[in-house]
């Protein structure tokens, strides 16, 4: 017999669940006193008559506003009014800011907001165990660069949105954007035009837009089957918006991408090696961004010490640090996505580079490995290091370069390499992602030189 669907029949009794408190609909006026991790303002009450609640954010709001704001939650609130606005508000120079659910600080001067940025990571440093800090470099990219774009297309009785999700809601047509690169924003409506006329198309796609060196890859992740038309249409259009390759995937599923046009190598130059990524590959947000990130690893590498000096590269992708390091010592290459490795390994020959394939997360490197190399460079996921951490801290190798996109899994991991006898002596802080709350660090880690007791 099949079970009854969980609920139905007679109610039990006593098995009424509490209900979530009432969310007060009164406006309040509040006064901003800073900006959480996430970029959200933190307020409090301006009511010195009202018992006072503990902080509420709320989003689109800047250190010294007082705005008056109605909750959404425990913790949350929406902006209603900008009762005194803070001296740093600028104009958004984006007529979708706050709604398209992209940037979530474009109310903030970008000076601002890299000092914000450079201040939040020191003091994370800090909270960490990081005592004696160096002077920290800092970089911040222009608008209009960033060179790679996730979007979602739906599809509606008058056409097709193709745009980003507001917050917790649906897909906003993106009609401009001030982040992305112009080659990307200037595909938007043909693609639209091209996506209503597509059988594989039915109600929802998925969209990836990398901007190589040869032009836009594209990869297509839709809810139905590309038909013979399909291919014949893409092909088209490819060809005259001078599309290299387009790759297609159903979408949800972990399936590799099939490739419906390749009209010429999909290629991006890392320190002057050619590399064909695989579609949808990881990037670096803007090649500004990009350069910076590697500028500061290879000027934190210590002197090579021969011929025989290795750099071991934890989640090196495709490559973006790869040949740079090369010129220095011989590289030893790890990264867990076989695409990926299949790119690296494939541009790495007549280099001094070995690519592996190696799930850091479940197999790291040995310690044995990693304690032989001059450097190790890791670049890991938004989740950090993982249980290849615990390998690093077995090997204690002499210097570590750790590029991460994640300050608050850098504090955590930074917490053990101090514990362990490590200082920090380099550190650059890069606003790569214009107009949110995430930053980009990168952070030498050297070990300390033991003191030397003289005997008498």
């Amino acid at each position: 017999m099949a079970r009854k669907a969980e609920g139905r029949g007679r109610r039990r009794p006593h098995s009424r669940q509490p209900s979530s408190p009432a969310i007060d609909p009164t406006p309040r006026r509040y006064r901003i006193e800073a900006l959480g991790v996430s970029g959200d303002g933190i307020g409090r009450l301006t009511d010195t008559g009202a018992p006072q609640a503990a902080p509420v954010f709320i989003p689109y709001t800047a250190p010294g506003d007082e705005v008056l704001a109605r909750s959404t939650g425990k913790d949350r609130a929406s902006i209603l009014e900008i009762c005194a606005a803070a001296l740093e508000r600028v104009t958004p120079p984006c007529s979708l800011f706050e709604t398209c659910g992209g940037c979530s600080l474009q109310h903030l001067s970008a000076e601002w907001i890299l000092e914000w940025k450079t201040a939040e990571v020191i003091t994370g440093l800090h909270r960490a165990g990081a005592v004696d800090l160096p002077p920290a470099a800092s970089f911040q990219t222009p608008p209009a660069t960033r060179r790679r774009a996730d979007l979602a297309a739906r599809r509606k009785h008058d056409g097709v949105i193709l745009g980003l999700h507001r917050r917790g809601g649906d897909v906003v047509d993106l009609t401009e954007c001030s982040l992305l690169h112009p080659e990307i924003v200037s595909l938007f409506p043909v693609l639209r035009t091209v996506l209503e006329r597509l059988d594989l198309f039915r109600r929802e796609a998925d969209l990836v837009i990398n901007l190589l060196d040869s032009g836009p890859d594209l990869l297509l992740a839709s809810d139905g089957l590309p038909s013979t038309a399909d291919r014949t249409k893409l092909a088209a259009f490819c060809k005259t918006h001078r599309i290299s390759r387009l790759c297609w995937k159903q979408k949800d599923t972990q399936e590799n991408p099939e490739t419906l046009v390749q009209l010429a190598p999909s290629v991006i130059t890392f320190d002057g090696v050619e590399i064909e990524p695989p579609s949808g590959a990881f990037l670096q947000a803007s090649r500004e961004g990009e350069a910076a990130i590697r500028t500061a690893v290879l000027d934190a590498l210590p002197p090579s010490k021969g011929r025989k000096a290795k750099i071991i590269e934890l989640y090196a992708g495709c490559g973006t640090l790869t040949f740079g390091l090369a010129t220095h010592a011989r590289v030893e290459a790890y990264e867990g996505h076989p695409g990926a490795v299949e790119a690296l390994a494939r541009a790495a020959a007549g280099h001094n580079v070995t690519a592996h394939l190696r799930d850091l997360n479940r197999q790291p490197v040995e310690a044995k490995e990693l304690a032989s190399s001059l450097a190790v460079v890791l670049d890991p996921p938004h989740s950090g290091a993982g249980l290849q951490m615990d390998g690093i801290l077995e090997a204690r190798p002499e210097v570590i370069i750790y590029v991460s996109c994640n300050p608050r899994t850098l504090y955590r991991d930074t917490g053990r390499l101090l514990k362990a006898g490590y200082q920090i002596d380099v550190l650059t802080i890069i606003d790569q992602f214009l107009w949110s709350a995430e930053t980009e660090v990168v952070c030498r880690f050297s070990r300390k030189a033991q003191k030397r007791h003289n005997k008498h």
